[in-house]
């Protein structure tokens, strides 16, 4: 029990004797926290279903609207009108006031921004500037919000001191509580409801008015699932069938990544979209957390390359050796990059606060809106039939417009003359106060053909408005209708991707310990190391050799490949008789395929080794003393095989001594059974076993190959394994030469190509001069270009596109075939 006061006591006049009123504490604390309860749960939390808004967001969009702040209206600042909600309607501080006019201002905030922010409005990881600073108006769609309050359509009810008056609930045209969405802590209850797409939406509402028993399932092939601003995934839906059945339930939600090659060398993890409310400063803030709590392993850097023109970007570089999806897995695992957004469709219908499910949100908005339009049809209705009855007196009038005149002119008083038009030309009141108002300037003719063009349209409208007001599916089709062209007018594509489960990532709702793990290095599993004709490196996703018909790949040829290991290296032999380490971990993979290998994603040599001016890379070898020797072949004519020994520590090393002026321009890892193979600048071909060439170390420069003409080079070497050498009726190998002039420039010239097979070539011996593999026409003076190898060969372009061979010549030494693009690798 407590005792207070029953009044002040006067100090003048003397003491007093003190009146004391006994109340129960429980029970005045009872009625107080009540009071606070409900004034928060109906005056500030909770939004009404029926325009999805709180009180001080509709408090807000009247007042713009009453200001005149329309879309094609200039920016005022935001702490005007902070300051005209705050003093006419609502009467709480500017700070809350302003925060609900940012987040309607915030793309990322709201499917649908109601508010057009100009300044700064502030971004997910930071605040706005100060409403002194920033500016806004209505937006578009804040017009079909309040578009018909000048039309009876709503209650208004006082404001807080009862000087003004304010709607207890907007028209709302658009289906905010979905599209928007809705989040607020009350009493003992709250709300969070996630955001629609306003399209998916309205086809929804417009099938509930066409069918209003249509089930839940009927609506669910409508609205399949939230559509968040950030856009991002949302992975499992059985949470979000849970809220659309009983207004309760949860979704994980994951950003939109893609793997990318962020250097030459180095995968990387680009982010594109974040769920819902997460901004890039949280995600960077939590993954140097998990680094340093050795939770995240496997990422070297973060970098925010997020800008207003390309929208966000955070780029996660990955640690050479780990594979970039496993790392994904522990970002999700352990950063925001995964997050849950729990539903709880909590909002005010009646004046009470229910929880809704997805067609008791519907039902409650399509009421709304058939109540709206009737409404505004009987305002019409009304309005319509007031002015036909005064253009009606008018047409009156005009007819007898002198004796009007005289009437009015033989009056001594107004009311006189109202009152003997009234029984003159049998008008109404308002009809004879009417013309006694009228200017002169309307007596004309004009004017008379005018009222009656307004007469005709004024019943025309009336019957519309009658009919629709008599029938209720008439008026359900105007309704449903003005859904359509709402939805058209500001309705915008899915961003947000549904997916029934994780995938490959993890089975959605599952213990973080059960989900399926990839692993999170790059296991040393074989594979084989590619390199293509245009120059590009690339390796397999397994052992598997690729297949000779697919060694043109659907973007290139290979021209060379190695048996490796993902974690093992290989050497890449140059024209400069030097042989440079390349980790096979610096290559990127291909994916397993059943078709051709694509290298169209592989990466230049250049960019992952470190040549010279003029240095091409020819071919990749095996590194190790078990590794097949390694034969070379130089532009002089000069064959060397380096012998088998454990590669260098260092990452280059040379493997012949080249004289001045040489180079090296082909090779191949070859066994004594091999058929070495040159070809010369003259259309010369020579083949001799490889066991005809000692091994030799790596400092020594080889031996004499095939014995030129005089200003002739090599422009082939290379070499034919002996399983490969068939007959000439069905070769295992062929010869593909092409002619052309040494006065064009390089590339610039198609050439004459011939194919014959290998078998129609006689071995000879080494040093020879060789037999002769294409005779050359008339403007034929050189071969430009020439490879021999395991059938069938295939050509390609400088863009890597595929360039036809002609068939199969059986002649030895005859002349070639115009081909229809230059060549510029066959493999």
């Amino acid at each position: 029990m407590a005792r207070r006061p029953s009044g002040p006591a006067d100090a003048d006049a003397g003491p007093v004797e003190e009146k004391i009123v006994d109340i129960d504490v429980a029970a005045e604390m009872e009625g107080s926290f009540l009071e606070y309860a409900y004034s928060v749960i109906y005056a500030r939390a909770l939004p009404d279903a029926r325009d999805g808004l709180k009180p001080v967001q509709r408090r807000i969009l009247f007042q713009m609207s009453d200001m005149g702040l329309r879309p094609d209206r200039g920016h005022v600042k935001s702490a005007r009108v902070v300051g005209e909600v705050m003093g006419k309607l609502h009467p709480h501080g500017d700070s809350a006031i302003y925060d609900a006019l940012v987040r309607m201002a915030q793309p990322f905030s709201l499917r649908l921004p109601l508010v057009d922010g100009h300044g700064n409005f502030g971004s997910l990881d930071d605040g706005p500037a100060a409403p002194r600073y920033t500016e806004a108006r209505l937006a578009a769609p804040a017009m079909a919000m309040v578009t018909g309050l000048d039309e009876d359509v709503v209650d208004f009810v006082p404001n807080y001191d009862n000087k003004l008056t304010q709607p207890e609930v907007l028209p709302s045209a658009i289906p905010n509580l979905l599209v928007n969405g809705a989040s607020g802590i009350a009493v003992g209850m709250a709300t969070n409801m996630a955001p629609h797409n306003l399209v998916e939406v309205v086809a929804a509402a417009r099938h509930l008015v066409a069918n209003p028993h249509a089930t839940l399932e009927d609506l669910m092939r409508f609205v399949p699932g939230p559509d968040l601003p950030t856009g991002g995934k949302i992975v499992g839906l059985d949470g979000v069938r849970d809220a659309y059945l009983t207004g309760r339930g949860s979704f994980r939600t994951r950003a939109t990544t893609r793997i990318e090659n962020v250097t030459p060398k180095r995968k990387g993890i680009v982010v594109t979209e974040l769920p819902y409310l997460v901004g890039p400063e949280k995600v960077i803030e939590k993954i140097k957390e998990g680094v340093q709590a050795k939770k995240l392993t496997g990422i070297t850097n973060v970098t925010d390359l997020t800008d207003r023109s390309n929208g966000l970007r955070l780029v996660i570089e990955i640690k050479t050796g780990f594979n970039p999806e496993g790392v994904l897995e522990q970002l999700y695992r352990y950063t925001p990059m995964e997050d849950s957004f729990g539903i709880n469709n909590v909002a005010l219908v009646d004046g009470q606060p229910r929880t809704l499910g997805l067609r008791d949100m519907l039902e409650v908005w399509v009421s709304h809106r058939i109540t709206v339009v009737r409404r505004r049809s009987h305002h019409r209705l009304r309005r319509r039939r007031e002015r036909l009855h005064l253009v009606e007196g008018l047409l009156v009038a005009i007819l007898d417009i002198d004796e009007v005149i005289q009437v009015i002119r033989a009056s001594d008083t107004a009311e006189v003359a109202r009152e003997r038009l009234m029984s003159v030309f049998d008008l109404s009141e308002v009809q004879s106060e009417y013309i006694l108002e009228l200017r002169l300037r309307r007596l004309t003719k004009f004017s008379r053909i005018e009222l009656e063009k307004e007469a005709t349209t004024l019943r025309e409208e009336i019957a519309e408005l009658e009919a629709v007001l008599a029938d209720d599916a008439l008026l359900r089709t105007v309704v449903s209708d003005e859904m359509a062209d709402v939805a058209r007018t500001f309705g915008t594509p899915r961003r947000t991707i549904l997916l029934e489960h994780a995938g490959g990532a993890g089975v959605v709702g599952a213990p973080a310990a059960a989900r399926s793990a990839t692993p999170l290095e790059i296991v040393d599993a074989p594979c084989w190391a590619l390199l293509s004709g245009t120059g590009l490196l690339a390796r397999t996703a397994d052992e598997a050799e690729p297949a000779r018909e697919g060694r043109r790949s659907s973007h290139d040829v290979v021209v060379s490949s190695v048996a490796t290991t993902t974690r093992g290296d290989v050497g890449a032999v140059t024209s400069k008789g030097r042989v440079l380490r390349l980790p096979v971990l610096d290559l990127p993979g291909m994916p397993p395929t059943d078709g051709p290998p694509s290298l169209s994603g592989g990466v230049p040599v250049s960019e992952v080794l470190d040549l010279g001016p003029g240095e091409r890379v020819l071919a990749l070898t095996a590194l190790g003393a078990d590794a097949p020797t390694l034969a070379l072949g130089t532009a002089a004519g000069v064959v060397k095989r380096v012998a088998s020994e454990a590669a260098p520590s260092r990452d280059t090393w040379d493997v012949i001594g080249l004289k001045d002026g040489d180079e090296v321009v082909g090779a191949a890892a070859v066994t004594d059974d091999d058929d070495l193979v040159f070809v010369t600048s003259d259309a010369q071909l020579l083949r001799f076993v490889a066991g005809n060439v000692r091994p030799q170390g790596r400092a020594a420069g080889g031996m004499a190959g095939i014995k030129l003409a005089a200003g002739e080079r090599v422009v082939f070497f290379g070499a034919v394994p002996a399983s490969a050498v068939g007959d000439p009726e069905n070769p295992g190998a062929v010869v593909v030469t092409v002619a052309g002039t040494s006065a064009a420039l390089p590339g610039t010239q198609a050439g004459a190509a011939k194919v014959t097979a290998f078998e129609l070539y006689p071995a000879k011996g080494r040093a020879t001069g060789g037999v002769r593999a294409q005779r050359f026409l008339r403007g034929e003076d050189t071969l430009i270009l020439a490879w021999v190898g395991p059938a069938p060969a295939r050509a390609t372009g400088s863009a890597g596109q595929a360039v036809e061979l002609p068939a199969l010549d059986p002649r030895r030494d005859g002349s070639g075939t115009t081909l229809p693009a230059p060549l510029h690798a066959v493999g």
